[in-house]
């Protein structure tokens, strides 16, 4: 058994049986899942899914230092890429969290030590899959709006939560749920 939502598509089942929920510590890999948390707020999670390696070759692996150094013309030659999705919002909002991400992480030390933060007690949450927020999400959403974050709303952050480990929502009988509290379990924590 696996989480219903993910037998849409072969792409689906790779991405829910080897990335989504298991915890993430590394900096880069949780910025570029805000970004395209951010590129997907509005459209289907498979859109995204079915471009990334576009917005990697795009975003220069999403390198928050490289992406922080974009300018006017990058915007321009992004807005041109037919491979990513071409929102100026969305891509300026990138580069602007991109200049916030460094300033996080000069301010905290790591981007993954400050979202560890907003990790949920797991008491504390609903049944797998039967919200779309929660306290944590909205936290964290208000923390990095305050940080000056674009495309950051509590909906996104729930998805990048559940996504990034910060939230085991996967189905209670899919065989991944264990497999991700296990690695929850030893998973150790950025401080």
């Amino acid at each position: 058994m696996r989480c219903r939502w993910c037998l849409a598509t072969a792409g689906y089942q790779q991405y829910h049986d080897t990335e989504w929920g298991m915890p993430v510590a590394d900096d880069y890999r949780l910025f570029e899942k805000l970004c395209l948390e951010g590129f997907q707020a509005g459209l289907s999670w498979r859109t995204i899914l079915e471009k990334r390696e576009n917005f990697r070759a795009a975003f220069d692996s999403f390198d928050f230092e490289r992406v922080a150094a974009y300018t006017d013309a990058d915007v321009a030659r992004l807005l041109q890429n037919p491979g990513i999705i071409r929102h100026r919002g969305k891509i300026e909002a990138t580069i602007n969290n991109a200049k916030r991400a460094l300033e996080l992480i000069d301010e905290t030390g790591s981007l993954a030590g400050f979202i560890w933060r907003f990790e949920p007690q797991p008491e504390s949450l609903p049944p797998p899959a039967s919200v779309t927020t929660s306290a944590e999400s909205n936290a964290l959403s208000r923390a990095l709006k305050k940080r000056g974050w674009k495309f950051v709303a509590p909906t996104t952050m729930y998805s990048f939560m559940q996504a990034m480990g910060l939230i085991n929502d996967h189905a209670v009988d899919c065989l991944m749920r264990p497999r991700v509290e296990h690695a929850r379990h030893v998973f150790q924590r950025p401080t």
